[in-house]
């Protein structure tokens, strides 16, 4: 394992295998630190159970953080960029140059998260991989090699150190951007968890029904043609992902190896978190849904990996806006937890027993 002075340990990695043993051998939750945010919370000055979900998340982040009471003031938002091969098929309403477009509208603070990151507070680190060179075709080629996919794994997991203070965060958000990612996730998704292509596939950017039904048909092409590769869920990354897939691949592992719970975009965060999931059920269970997008598909995700949304509010843009709006969900659940009186501290009367 590589320490840097952040105090982020990242473990050295060379193949494919290695990601798959990490997923297969992650460090659990503390149990003492949920058990010490379940006591508090009784004794809160409240009825039991009267903030719903805002006390589960508060034991979650404990948990997960491995310590209590936990915090929530340092929230990274890590944006990554990629492009694809696969939009040559005409399955996006938008050309592949928006990409490049759409990181330089995050560098000058005009984009959406910009907004979202300044209004609370979080740290934005956007990332731009391969240089914008696109992935190969995937229904048509394999989307990266072995070198690319493990590159791309490996600057995921480098920004959980971040740009700025680089301490380590309380709470890390992922989103994406890339023109036909939502054609790679759909792919993605359908060769994990099987059903038919038609299941997996939703207008994205704002496709026609003609469109949703010709990225059905490119998805189902691109599935068959790796379909060798369904017993293997990092295989179906290389193959059928891109780069930005790999990437939140890697934050969401070096997360987990370094107790920093993740919340998760929309469809694309999905997809790439179920790869994790592929390996094994527990590897996501550091993660929260931040929200349910628009897209259809999403909700059949998050249900696949027992994960319930956090939001719901029609959102369908990606680059972590979702997630950055559920943060201050967190934020509010953890002030909540630590902030609050306990009934001997306020001089209130507890239930009668």
């Amino acid at each position: 394992m590589n320490t840097p002075a952040t105090g982020i340990a990242l473990p050295e990695i060379t193949s494919l295998e290695d990601i798959h043993a990490l997923l297969k051998d992650l460090p659990g939750p503390d149990e003492e630190a949920r058990h010490k945010a379940v006591e508090r919370d009784a004794v809160l000055t409240k009825p039991p159970g009267a903030l719903g979900r805002l006390e589960e998340i508060a034991a979650f982040m404990s948990a997960w953080q491995g310590r209590h009471p936990p915090a929530c003031e340092r929230v990274k938002v890590a944006v990554f960029a990629a492009n694809h091969g696969v939009a040559a098929r005409g399955v996006s309403a938008f050309p592949p140059d928006v990409t490049a477009q759409m990181v330089a509208n995050f560098a000058a603070g005009g984009a959406a998260i910009n907004q979202l990151c300044a209004a609370f507070g979080h740290e934005l680190q956007v990332l731009a991989l391969n240089d914008l060179r696109p992935t190969g075709d995937i229904s048509c080629q394999e989307a990266m090699t072995e070198t690319e996919c493990l590159a791309a794994i490996r600057a995921g997991m480098n920004t959980l150190a971040g740009q700025g203070s680089g301490a380590r965060p309380d709470l890390v958000c992922i989103g994406e951007m890339g023109i036909a990612n939502t054609t790679v996730a759909s792919a993605l998704l359908h060769a994990i968890f099987g059903g038919h292509a038609e299941d997996w596939v939703g207008p994205g950017t704002g496709v026609d029904e003609a469109g949703v039904r010709h990225k059905a048909t490119v998805v189902a092409a691109a599935v068959r043609r790796h379909g060798e590769a369904r017993d293997n869920p990092l295989e179906l990354l290389r193959r059928l992902g891109g780069f930005e897939f790999a990437a939140m691949l890697g934050v969401i592992l070096a997360a987990r190896l370094n107790r920093v719970p993740v919340l998760l975009d929309g469809f694309m965060t999905a997809a790439a978190a179920a790869v994790a999931h592929a390996v094994s059920a527990d590897a996501t269970a550091h993660c929260l849904a931040g929200h349910v997008s628009a897209e259809p598909a999403h909700a059949r995700a998050l249900a696949e990996m027992n994960l319930r949304p956090l939001l719901d509010l029609d959102m369908r843009l990606g680059e972590g806006t979702g997630a950055a709006l559920a943060a201050q969900v967190v934020k509010a659940a953890v002030a909540t937890h630590a902030g609050m009186a306990t009934f001997d501290e306020a001089g209130v009367s507890g239930k009668e027993r």
